[in-house]
C-alpha cells in the first residue's frame, strides 16, 4: 500500500507543465499564432505574451526571407517602426521627471528655431502636441520616404508645408512631429535622441539586441521585407526611418520587447528601479485626443468600440468593456503591434515581415480573449474577411477610375519636349527621360516611374519599386505652349532646365 501511495504521489508531484491549464493557454495560443501566420502567407514572425511580469510565450514562427531556409527565433531581429513612438513619448516623461520640460511648454522655448508655415501654430504648439497628430499639418511622409535627406533637411521643409486643418480640431496621423520631439530631448538632455534612448531605456531594461538606428544593424539574424509583387511575394528593398528616428526606426527582437513591454504595464518598473514616475507613466496613457472614425483602424467594424482615443504614443479604445492601449508599426514590407490588457496586466508583442499583414490585430484581440476576458472568435479568419473585402472595394474604385479615360486622345506634345528638369524646394527633383517611347520620371534618385500616355497631357504607370503600385502625373503647359509643370499625386514640380 505504501509503495503504490508513493507512486501515485511522485506522478502528481511531477505533472507535466503541459496539463496545467495556463500551459494549455499557451499551447493553444502558440498552434494558432502558427496557423494564422500561414493563413496570411506570412513568412515569418515573432510574438511574445506577457502577463503580470512573466513571459508566457516567447516565440520566433516561419522563416527570415522566404528565399532561404534561417527560422525566425525570439533574437531574430525585425523594425519595430511605429512602436518606437511610445519609447519617444517614454524619453520625454523622463525630462518632465527632471523638471527640464512640460508637457504645456510651447515648442518654441526649447527649439527657438522651431517654425511651421503658420506663425501662429510656430508659436502656440505644446510640447504634448508634438505626440498627439493634431497639429493641423497634414501627412508628410513623401519628406523621408520619397526623399534622401537628412533629419534637419527634413524639418526645413516642414517650413513650407501648409496647414491641413486648424491646430487641434482634427487628428491626422503625423510622423515628424515625433522628429521634432527627438530634437527637444537632445536640446533638453545634451545627447541625441539615439543616445538617449539607449543609455535611458534600452540599458536599463536589458534590451541588448535592440537599436535606435537601423545603421546600427549588422548582426545577420535579422528578418526580410516581403511584399505581395505581380501575384507572389517576393523579398523588397528595406525602408530605412532613420531619417525620422523617433517617429519608427528603432529594431529589435521579441526577447528584448518583452521586457519593454512588462515595464510598461507595471508602471514602468524593472529590476532595480523605475523609468518614470507613477503620476508621469499615467499621463502617456491618459486619452489626449478623440480620433475620429475615419482616422482610426477598420478594425472597428468588428469590434466596435464606444471610444477611440489617442494617448503619447499609444491608440486606445474600449474592448469588452475595458480599457486597451495598442499601436502598430508600418514600413514596406514589415509590420509590428504592441497592444496592453492594462487591467489584467497583459500584452502581447507582434513582428511580422510581410507588407501590411493584419494578422497582427487578430493575434492581439485573440490574446486579450485567451488569456483574459474569455471569447472563441476566430479573429485571424474574421479580420482576413474584412480585409479582403476592403482590398477589393479598392479594386472597383480604381477600376471605376480607368473607365474615365478619355479615349483617342493625344499629348499636346512631341514626348521629348515633356522630358527635362523639374524641381521643387519642397519635393524635391525630377529628372524627365524617353526611354522606349515612354517618359521615365527619375524621383530623387530614390525611385523611377516609367509612364506611358493615359489621356490628353496625362501619362500612367508603374513604380520601378513594383510594390510601390502604379501612379499617374500631369504636365500642364504654359502660355507659349511648353510644358513647365508637372503633378505628381498632389506634389508640384516647376521646370527649371
Amino acid at each position: 500500500m505504501r509503495t503504490i501511495y508513493t507512486i501515485l504521489f511522485v506522478a502528481f508531484a511531477f505533472v507535466s507543465p503541459a496539463q496545467t491549464p495556463e500551459a494549455k493557454l499557451i499551447k493553444e495560443f502558440d498552434t494558432y499564432v502558427e496557423k494564422s501566420r500561414k493563413q496570411y502567407a506570412v513568412p515569418g514572425m515573432a510574438v511574445t505574451i506577457v502577463k503580470d511580469g512573466r513571459v508566457l510565450l516567447k516565440k520566433g514562427y516561419g522563416l527570415r526571407n522566404i528565399t532561404k531556409t534561417e527560422a525566425v527565433d525570439d533574437q531574430t531581429l525585425f523594425a519595430c517602426a511605429s512602436t518606437t513612438k511610445a519609447m519617444t513619448a517614454v524619453c520625454m516623461a523622463m525630462l518632465v521627471d527632471e523638471g527640464k520640460v512640460s508637457w504645456n511648454d510651447p515648442v518654441i522655448k526649447h527649439l527657438p528655431d522651431f517654425q511651421l508655415y503658420d506663425s501662429y501654430v510656430s508659436r502656440e504648439l505644446k510640447i504634448r502636441d508634438l505626440f498627439t497628430h493634431n497639429s493641423g499639418v497634414g501627412n508628410t511622409d513623401f519628406l523621408w520616404g520619397l526623399m534622401d535627406i537628412t533629419s534637419d533637411e527634413v524639418l526645413d521643409r516642414m517650413k513650407q508645408v501648409k496647414p491641413t486643418y486648424s491646430v487641434r480640431s482634427n487628428f491626422i496621423y503625423q510622423n515628424i512631429f515625433y522628429l521634432y520631439a527627438g530634437k527637444v530631448i537632445e536640446r533638453v538632455s545634451g545627447s541625441p535622441w539615439e543616445v538617449f534612448i539607449k543609455k535611458r531605456i534600452f540599458d536599463p531594461l536589458g534590451m541588448t539586441r535592440t537599436y535606435p538606428h537601423l545603421a546600427k544593424v549588422k548582426d545577420p539574424n535579422q528578418s526580410n521585407a516581403h511584399h505581395w509583387v505581380d501575384g507572389k511575394i517576393q523579398v523588397i528593398d528595406r525602408t530605412n526611418a532613420d531619417a525620422i528616428g523617433p517617429a519608427g526606426s528603432v529594431w529589435s527582437c521579441v526577447d528584448d520587447m518583452s521586457k519593454w513591454a512588462i515595464s510598461m504595464l507595471d508602471s514602468s518598473k524593472y529590476q532595480g528601479g523605475r523609468l518614470l514616475k507613477p503620476e508621469t507613466w499615467n499621463e502617456l496613457f491618459k486619452p489626449q485626443v478623440i480620433v475620429p472614425a475615419n482616422e482610426f483602424y477598420p478594425t472597428q467594424q468588428l469590434t466596435k468600440p464606444s471610444w477611440t482615443t489617442y494617448g503619447l504614443g499609444w491608440f486606445q479604445q474600449d474592448y469588452k468593456g475595458k480599457k486597451i492601449n495598442f499601436h502598430t508599426g508600418s514600413l514596406a514590407g514589415e509590420i509590428a503591434i504592441h497592444g496592453q490588457l492594462p487591467d489584467s496586466k497583459l500584452g502581447i508583442y507582434v513582428f511580422g515581415n510581410l507588407d501590411h499583414a493584419e494578422v497582427r490585430h487578430a493575434l492581439m484581440f485573440k490574446a486579450f480573449d485567451a488569456f483574459a476576458l474569455g471569447g472563441t472568435r476566430d479573429w485571424s479568419s474574421e479580420f482576413q474577411t474584412l480585409y479582403n473585402n476592403l482590398g477589393k472595394q479598392y479594386e472597383l474604385k480604381q477600376k471605376a477610375h480607368e473607365l474615365q479615360r478619355i479615349a483617342n486622345t493625344k499629348p499636346s506634345l512631341a514626348l521629348s519636349d515633356y522630358t527635362g528638369k523639374y524641381t521643387s524646394s519642397l519635393y524635391g527633383e525630377v529628372m524627365v527621360t524617353l526611354i522606349n517611347q515612354n517618359l521615365n520620371l527619375a524621383i530623387n534618385n530614390v525611385v523611377n516611374a516609367q509612364v506611358s500616355h493615359w489621356h490628353y497631357d496625362v501619362f500612367s504607370g508603374c513604380y520601378d519599386k513594383r510594390w510601390w503600385g502604379k501612379t499617374k502625373v500631369q504636365f500642364m503647359l504654359d502660355a507659349s505652349g511648353k510644358a513647365n509643370t508637372l503633378l505628381i499625386e498632389g506634389m508640384e514640380f516647376n521646370r527649371t532646365d
